[in-house]
């Protein structure tokens, strides 16, 4: 197996977001065989943050941005982030702080959302040291039972 490979799984209902389980409010269904493994260290420069981390970034009240597309979002996010999709943080990098560190996250280690996102932001000149990648994302963040904001979709 080429666990570099990106990986399509067959499968109807929407495999990117985190779904819950039945009626138990915390009990949530993970997905993680689609897309392709990224890299723990997105580029120079970046530092990779866990959840830990991201819980001391949000006490300290910096910034943390959800940059997934709307369609994989499930309306549920990490709790205080605010929303920029990846594809449009270049345009809109006047809404960032560049005065702070900010994180970066998407749907966790098998999406590549964050990991472009953080590529095209050096690109258009962002200070690495100002970027923080949390690689875990909402996968890992729901799947230890952390703060959200929005609810998590249904069975």
């Amino acid at each position: 197996m080429d666990i570099t490979e990106i990986r399509t799984p067959k499968r109807s209902k929407n495999h990117m977001i985190p779904n819950k389980i039945g009626t138990e409010p915390d009990l949530v269904e993970v997905d993680t065989t689609w897309c392709s493994i990224q890299p723990m260290q997105v580029a120079q420069g970046v530092l990779t943050v866990g959840e830990l981390e991201v819980h001391h970034h949000q006490k300290k009240d910096l910034p943390v941005i959800d940059v997934r597309k709307p369609d994989t979002t499930g309306a549920v996010s990490i709790s205080g982030s605010k929303y920029i999709p990846y594809d449009e943080l270049v345009e809109r990098m006047d809404e960032l702080d560049e005065n702070n560190p900010t994180i970066f996250f998407c749907n966790g280690p098998q999406c590549p959302q964050s990991s472009i996102a953080i590529k095209n932001l050096l690109s258009a000149g962002y200070p690495a040291n100002k970027i923080l990648y949390y690689r875990g994302g909402m996968h890992d963040w729901i799947t230890l039972g952390l703060p959200v904001q929005g609810s998590l979709q249904g069975k």
